[in-house]
């Protein structure tokens, strides 16, 4: 097993200060897209400039979107962030799609994640006095005594009608129409008859 995890940096999963509450800001600031005019490696990257560029310039106006050509050098995707944070990625032989994939994850992250080993997988700035929540928080004290399976208990709780059980009340009440308007229609037949 590697130990080049221990020599990340170390935190908690944590979103940006505003991200989220009262409007969505974009966290991704810059990206250079630096790539060879003639070398195979930079097909990809080409095909995504000539066809996708524009389109997620024009949809992502707050993001500002360079382009390097280099002589002779591997495709690389540089992103910055508002929080300062560069991440640098070298696309060599990736394909367009591959390219349009990498460019909408590194616009929708906030940072490098992959340069950050997790402590815990949540955290709080104000953690609760009363300790964690269990099922058996808010019951009656009076269930630690009784024996169990209990029926009274482990009963379903329920405060209205299912559907199927609507369905059914439907039909029946149908029923009950419909042997009510044979009934009226039998002793019609039979005052007509005897009349």
């Amino acid at each position: 097993m590697s130990n080049k995890v221990l020599f990340l940096k170390s935190g908690f999963p944590r979103a940006p200060l505003g991200l989220g509450i009262g409007r969505y800001v974009c966290q991704l600031q810059r990206v250079t897209l630096k790539f060879c005019k003639t070398h195979g490696a930079s097909k990809g990257m080409r095909d995504f400039l000539e066809h996708d560029l524009v389109d997620y310039a024009s949809k992502n106006s707050g993001i500002v979107v360079y382009v390097k050509p280099r002589r002779h050098r591997t495709p690389v995707i540089t992103a910055e962030y508002l929080n300062g944070e560069k991440q640098w990625m070298n696309v060599s032989n990736y394909s367009r799609e591959d390219i349009v994939k990498w460019m909408e994850l590194l616009r929708t992250q906030f940072h490098d994640g992959t340069k950050l080993r997790l402590r815990k997988l949540w955290h709080t700035e104000f953690p609760s006095i009363q300790g964690p929540w269990t099922p058996l928080t808010f019951k009656d004290p009076s269930h630690n005594l009784v024996q169990f399976p209990n029926k009274e208990i482990g009963s379903a709780i329920k405060t209205e009608p299912t559907a199927t059980e609507q369905l059914i009340e439907l039909y029946k009440a149908q029923q009950i129409g419909e042997q009510q308007e044979q009934k009226t229609e039998n002793q019609r037949n039979t005052s007509e008859g005897s009349a």
